[in-house]
């Protein structure tokens, strides 16, 4: 399997610098490290020989077209699935589900008006996961109401989550995925359904968190432009290759020509990157979103 771009620098957060000696900042490991990582499902090889590393306070856009292994990556960092090859760490430890210090902000999903939840208990399942008997306490409702103050849901905390707003919903999202102080923030495609002015509010709560706490962050994502002021670096995946590099190294008519292995134009309109291509060899639109 041909790969492209296989070769990763090192990162160049514009994060601050972290407050705890025993970060994994301040140590120097990184936090998340792929190694000769290799994705195999069946015959079909979403990425092979994939070295990534990415430092505390770190911002790295992942994109790439539907079933190019996006979401599948995530799934390894969150210790739900095994590489076929290679290894994966977060802050030095292989992944794991239970213990770790990993957020993880999922797609925004509307919730059914009767949904017996308020904004604070979506919040709080962020320390208790999905436990019957849920803890109490006052440390675990000071870090809730920490989290919803740094969301701006304050407001709105002890809402019912079904009567408010596909925005509102999302900032809950980010304030579960903080709660429980995270190294390292996961992203699967979070604006998703959200207009622009919640993409934008998102986006930014998101920033703030790694220029405050240098946590860093992957976000999967389809369209770049709303992030792109915001991205360190970027991981563009398909057709089996992949390159690693600044948005201006990896967004270029030549690089990802090379990638679909087919013409597409990258076009720069004031503050937007318009990408432009033709059906690539599976008969698939090239990644339209960027242009939307």
């Amino acid at each position: 399997m041909t790969t492209v771009g296989s070769s990763v620098r090192p990162g160049h957060s514009r994060a601050g610098q972290p407050g705890s000696t025993g970060s994994p900042a301040a140590s120097g490991v990184p936090a998340v490290e792929l190694r000769g990582a290799r994705m195999a499902l069946g015959e079909r090889v979403l990425w092979d020989g994939l070295d990534l590393r990415v430092d505390p306070g770190e911002f790295v856009a992942v994109l790439g077209p539907n079933g190019s292994g996006k979401t599948t990556l995530l799934k390894v960092l969150l210790g739900q699935r095994e590489l076929s090859e290679g290894t994966a760490r977060i802050d030095g430890q292989a992944p794991s589900g239970r213990g770790s210090r990993i957020g993880y902000i999922p797609q925004q999903r509307a919730m059914e008006l009767e949904v017996p939840l308020r904004a604070r208990d979506l919040v709080g399942l962020g320390l208790d996961g999905h436990r019957l008997g849920i803890r109490t306490g006052r440390s675990r409702r000071a870090q809730v109401d920490a989290a919803l103050a740094e969301v701006g849901a304050t407001e709105y905390a002890n809402m019912p989550v079904g009567r408010l707003s596909g925005g509102e919903q999302q900032r809950l999202r980010v304030a579960q995925a903080l709660v429980g102080d995270p190294s390292v923030l996961l992203c699967d495609e979070p604006l998703l359904s959200l207009d622009l002015a919640n993409q934008r509010v998102v986006s930014q709560l998101i920033d703030q968190r790694r220029t405050d706490a240098a946590t860093a962050v992957l976000f999967v994502t389809h369209e770049i432009n709303p992030v792109l002021p915001l991205v360190d670096r970027v991981l563009y995946l398909v057709n089996g290759q992949f390159r690693v590099g600044t948005a201006e190294e990896v967004m270029t008519s030549e690089v990802l020509s090379e990638l679909y292995r087919t013409q597409v134009d990258v076009l720069r309109v004031r503050d937007r990157l318009v990408v432009v291509g033709a059906e690539g060899p599976s008969g698939d639109d090239v990644h339209p979103g960027h242009g939307s």
